[in-house]
C-alpha cells in the first residue's frame, strides 16, 4: 500500500520546519511568499492532502453549523432548510441537524450540539431552553435564533417575521370583503412566539371592527394538520356557529378543510378558510388557500448569514424582522387570485 504523505514529509522536502508548513496549510499565521511557494510546490509534487482533524485542531474551527429544530414533518421546514443550506454552502460550512423533539434528559446532559462539534448554532423557536442559551452566551459561543426573539436578559441575534400586522390584514379581509362576523381561530403551539403574535393580530382585527372576542370560537390547532382537523371537529360537535376559520398556519388550514368536507360543508360557500406562511401546498389545495406569504427561505438564509458573521468575529444586526404579505385566493370567497 502507498505510504500516506505526512506534514513532516512536506517539511523535510521543503527544507522548512513542520511549524512553518502548518502555519501555511492552516493559515494560522503569516508565511513569507518565498516559503509559501516552496511549500505549495512540494504539496503539489507529493499530492499531499492535509488531515481534516488536524486542520480543525489547528484552526479551532469545525466548519460545521448546528441547527436545532422541532420535528421536520411540515413542508414549511423544507423551504427553511433550503435557505440555510444555500448560505452555508457559500462559505463551505457543513450543516448538522438535531431534532429537539428527541432530546431526552440523557442527550441534553451530553449536549448533542454545541461548542464541542460546531462553530455556532441556529435555534428554531423554542427548541432550546433559556438555561442552555445562557450557558452558550456565557461562553461567547455564536448562536442565532429563528422565529423567536432573544430572552430579555441575553443579547442573542434573531431573525423573525412580521406576524401581527399580516394577520390583521388577513382577518380584516374576511370581515370587510366577505362580511364574516364569526371567525374561528386555531391557536398555534403554546410558548411559540409566532403563535402569540398571530393571536394578537386576530384580536386586533376584531377590536378594530367592533367584533367581540369569543373564546368559544378558539381552539388549538398547533400548526399541525391532524390537530387542526380534530379541533374543527370539536367546534362542529359543539354546534358552534362560524362563517370563517383563521387556521394559524397552512398546515392547520389543510386540516381544517378536511374536517369541513367530512362534515359536508363547502369551502368557501359555507365556511371560508385562511392560513399563514404560503407554503407550497397553499396554491394547490382545493380551493386554493388565501394566506399570508412568509419569507420562509429568506429567514433561513439570513439567520445563517448572521451566524457565519458571528463565527468570523464580525458584528451583526441584533434583530431582523422580515415583512409578510397578504395572498388572496379562492378559499376566502374571492373568485380569482388578486395577486396575479
Amino acid at each position: 500500500m502507498r505510504k500516506r504523505i505526512r506534514i513532516e514529509d512536506v517539511a523535510k522536502k521543503a527544507g522548512l520546519s513542520t511549524a512553518t508548513v502548518s502555519r501555511y496549510i492552516n493559515q494560522s499565521a503569516a508565511v513569507s511568499q518565498e516559503n509559501a511557494e516552496k511549500i505549495q510546490a512540494v504539496i503539489d509534487d507529493l499530492n499531499y492532502v492535509p488531515h481534516a482533524a488536524a486542520q480543525i485542531l489547528a484552526s479551532q474551527k469545525t466548519m460545521t453549523i448546528g441547527l436545532i429544530f422541532p420535528s421536520l414533518t411540515s413542508t414549511f421546514f423544507g423551504a427553511l432548510l433550503r435557505g440555510i443550506e444555500t448560505r452555508a454552502r457559500k462559505d463551505d460550512f457543513t450543516l448538522l441537524i438535531h431534532s429537539a423533539e428527541i432530546i431526552s434528559k440523557k442527550t441534553k446532559k451530553r449536549r448533542v450540539l454545541g461548542e464541542h462539534n460546531t462553530d455556532g448554532i441556529i435555534v428554531f423557536s423554542d427548541s432550546m431552553d433559556d438555561e442552555e442559551l445562557t450557558r452558550l452566551a456565557d461562553l461567547n459561543f455564536p448562536v442565532v435564533l429563528m422565529h423567536r426573539s432573544s430572552p430579555t436578559f441575553l443579547n442573542i441575534p434573531s431573525v423573525t417575521i412580521e406576524n401581527k400586522n399580516g394577520v390583521n390584514k388577513l382577518v380584516s379581509h374576511l370581515i370587510e370583503v366577505h362580511g364574516c362576523q364569526k371567525i374561528a381561530f386555531l391557536r398555534g403551539p403554546e410558548m411559540h412566539e409566532d403563535a402569540y403574535w398571530r393571536e394578537a393580530g386576530y384580536r386586533k382585527a376584531l377590536l378594530e371592527h367592533n367584533i367581540p372576542f369569543d373564546s368559544d370560537l378558539v381552539e388549538y390547532g398547533d400548526f399541525n394538520t391532524e390537530h387542526a382537523r380534530l379541533a374543527v371537529k370539536r367546534l362542529l360537535n359543539k354546534n358552534i356557529e362560524f362563517d370563517a376559520i383563521f387556521a394559524g398556519d397552512d398546515d392547520a388550514a389543510s386540516g381544517s378543510m378536511m374536517a369541513l368536507r367530512e362534515a359536508g360543508l363547502r369551502i368557501p360557500e359555507d365556511v371560508a378558510v385562511v392560513g399563514f406562511d404560503d407554503q407550497t401546498i397553499a396554491a394547490h389545495l382545493s380551493p386554493p388557500l388565501t394566506t399570508i406569504r412568509s419569507p420562509i427561505e429568506q429567514v433561513g438564509f439570513q439567520a445563517t448569514d448572521k451566524l457565519i458573521h458571528l463565527i468570523e468575529g464580525k458584528s451583526v444586526e441584533m434583530e431582523t424582522l422580515l415583512p409578510t404579505e397578504l395572498v388572496v385566493r379562492h378559499s376566502c370567497g374571492c373568485r380569482q387570485d388578486l395577486n396575479k
